[in-house]
C-alpha cells in the first residue's frame, strides 16, 4: 500500500513537469494560431485586428501568465477551448480517444497472440532450424517500419483483390461490431506486426532463462509432462519481461499511433494532435499531451502491480 501511495503522490509532480515542457515546446514552434488559421492572409490584418485575434486565442499575455491561467483551470477540469474545433479540449480528446484505445488494445492482442507462442516455440527448439526461422522472422518484423507494412497491406488488397480498405471513418464498437472490426483490423495488424516481433524475441529470451532454472529441472525429474512444465511452470515467470514490454508499448500506443492513423485516415488521438500542432492549437496540444502522460503513468503502475500477480516472489515494497 505504501508503494501505491508513493506512486500516486508522484503523479502531480510528473504532470506539472510535462505541462511545463509541452507549454514551452509548442510555443517555440515558428508561427502562431493566427498565422496557422489565416495563412498568407494574416499579413493583411491591421494591428487592431491582430490584437483582437490574439486576445481571442489567449496569446496576448506573456508566457508565464498564459501558463498560470491554463494551469489554474486544470483544477476545475477545464483544459481550455480548442481553437480548431471550437469546443472544450477535454470533450475533443474524449471524442477521439476511443478509437486510439481500441486500436491499441487490438494491436496488443494480436502481438501477444502471435509473439508469446512464437517465442515459446523458438525457446523450446533452441538453435534448431525452427528457432532460427522464428528469429529471422522476428528481426524482419522489427526492422520493417509500420508505414511500410500499412502501405503494402493497402496495395495488396487494392491491386491484388480489388478491395479498398475502409478509411477516414470510425464506427464505434457498440453501434456496429462488424463494421467496426472491418475498419480497425488492418490498422491493428499494421501496428501489431512490429510489436509481435518484439514480444517474440523477449519471450524467447525469457523462456530460455527460465527453462534452465532448478525448479524446471525438478519438475521434469518428477515426470511432469513437458507441456505442463512449459506452460504451467515456466511461462508465468517468463511473462514478467513481456508484461514490461507490453506496458511500455501500450502506453506509447495510447499516445496515438500517428503514422498508422494518418495512413488509414483514422480520426484518432495521434492524428488529432498532429493537426493541432499544425494549426498551433495550443490548448488542444497541451491538454492532449497531459492526457497521454496521465494514461502512460497509469499503465506503468498497473504493470508494476501485475508483476506480483505473475510472480509472488516480487515485492513492490522493497523496490
Amino acid at each position: 500500500m505504501n508503494y501505491l501511495i508513493r506512486r500516486l503522490a508522484a503523479f502531480p509532480l510528473v504532470l506539472i513537469g510535462v505541462s511545463i515542457v509541452v507549454f514551452v515546446a509548442i510555443r517555440l514552434v515558428p508561427g502562431d494560431a493566427i498565422t496557422a488559421m489565416l495563412g498568407t492572409e494574416a499579413g493583411l490584418l491591421t494591428p487592431q485586428q491582430r490584437e483582437s485575434l490574439a486576445v481571442y486565442f489567449g496569446i496576448d499575455q506573456p508566457w508565464p501568465v498564459q501558463y498560470w491561467h491554463w494551469f489554474t483551470g486544470l483544477f476545475s477540469g477545464n483544459l481550455g477551448i480548442s481553437a480548431t474545433y471550437g469546443k472544450p479540449v477535454l470533450r475533443v480528446i474524449l471524442e477521439h480517444f476511443p478509437l486510439t484505445l481500441e486500436l491499441a488494445l487490438l494491436s496488443m492482442l494480436i502481438a501477444l497472440a502471435i509473439g508469446v507462442p512464437a517465442g515459446v516455440f523458438a525457446a523450446t527448439r533452441n538453435e534448431r532450424p525452427a528457432d532460427l526461422s522464428v528469429r529471422v522472422a522476428a528481426m524482419i518484423g522489427q526492422s520493417t517500419p509500420s508505414f511500410v507494412v500499412g502501405l503494402v497491406l493497402i496495395y495488396i488488397l487494392s491491386a491484388g483483390f480489388g478491395v479498398l480498405p475502409t478509411m477516414g471513418a470510425f464506427t464505434p464498437l457498440w453501434q456496429d461490431p462488424l463494421q467496426n472490426l472491418g475498419q480497425m483490423i488492418l490498422p491493428a495488424i499494421t501496428l501489431g506486426f512490429a510489436f509481435a516481433a518484439s514480444v517474440t524475441r523477449v519471450s524467447r529470451s525469457a523462456m530460455l532463462d527460465v527453462l534452465s532454472d532448478d525448479y524446471v529441472r525438478t519438475a521434469r525429474a518428477k515426470g511432469t509432462p513437458e507441456r505442463r512444465v512449459i506452460w504451467r511452470h515456466a511461462l508465468p515467470n517468463a511473462l514478467v519481461p513481456v508484461v514490461t514490454l507490453s506496458g511500455i508499448e501500450f502506453g506509447y500506443l495510447l499516445g496515438g499511433a500517428v503514422i498508422v492513423e494518418q495512413i488509414y485516415a483514422l480520426p484518432g488521438l495521434g492524428r488529432m494532435v498532429l493537426e493541432a500542432i499544425q494549426q498551433r492549437d495550443y490548448a488542444l496540444v497541451q491538454g492532449s499531451v497531459l492526457f497521454v502522460a496521465l494514461n502512460f503513468m497509469i499503465v506503468n503502475l498497473l504493470v508494476d502491480l501485475a508483476y506480483v500477480a505473475l510472480d509472488p516472489r516480487i515485492r513492490l515494497e522493497g523496490r
